[in-house]
């Protein structure tokens, strides 16, 4: 799904206009982005968690030589999923 279709989707939901939409779509994608920017989390119920991660430095392997290399430290942003939107879109996988 693209965001035009997200945004008329939406628009079609609430009987809000799709420019009205898109501005609320843009402004939480900014903030979203502010926020974990911050190192703060932002948890979206039923949706999931948008966090910052740090990444300690390590020490790699080159897959052509298999000569050791120094990975250095690094942010990475993540993603978990909620528990309900996997139950939703996988089913109840406990069986």
């Amino acid at each position: 799904m693209t965001k035009a279709q997200l945004v008329a989707k939406l628009a079609e939901g609430t009987g809000a206009s799709r420019k009205h939409i898109d501005e609320i779509l843009a402004s939480m994608i900014d903030t979203v982005v502010k926020t974990v920017k911050k190192g703060e989390s932002v948890k979206i119920p039923g949706l999931g968690i948008f966090r910052l991660r740090k990444m300690k430095a390590r020490t790699g392997r080159n897959p052509q030589t298999g000569e050791p290399i120094k990975i250095p430290a690094r942010k990475k942003v993540g993603f978990s999923v909620a528990k309900t939107f996997k139950e939703m879109v996988l089913g109840n996988s406990k069986k």
